[in-house]
């Protein structure tokens, strides 16, 4: 039995050392302006990102695009999804931050925390 339990509890860390290594699960973000807009122009098809804005807490942002639209960035799990906005954007501020409506139910608002408002252009 106690062969079992320690071979057990030896697979879940060499389980959690894998997954570390991959780097699955949390622990990642939206690291720079310069990703963010990275991320944006690859993950938009004709997306020009031209300034970001990040939430401090590295979980969102907003990226102006040439055209004036606005790509709405967030973490999802590990990996970060977006979505392209056309004016006029749905904002609010709050306590915690700028909260940004994606117009999608699925998607949802985004807030970017510490954010008092969108980028401007240019």
């Amino acid at each position: 039995m106690w062969i079992q339990l320690g071979a057990s509890f030896a697979a879940v860390l060499v389980m959690a050392g894998a997954a570390w290594a991959l780097r699955l699960g949390g622990g990642g973000g939206i690291a720079s302006e310069a990703e963010a807009i990275e991320t944006a122009d690859a993950l938009l098809s004709g997306f020009e990102g031209r300034r970001a804005q990040l939430g401090s807490d590295g979980r969102a942002a907003v990226v102006t695009g040439a055209d004036g639209s606005l790509a709405l960035l967030k973490l999802h799990g590990a990996r970060i999804a977006v979505r392209r906005l056309y004016p006029p954007f749905a904002t609010q501020p709050t306590p915690e931050g700028l909260r940004v409506a994606s117009g999608e139910a699925r998607f949802g608002a985004v807030t970017l925390r510490g954010v008092e408002g969108l980028p401007a252009s240019g």
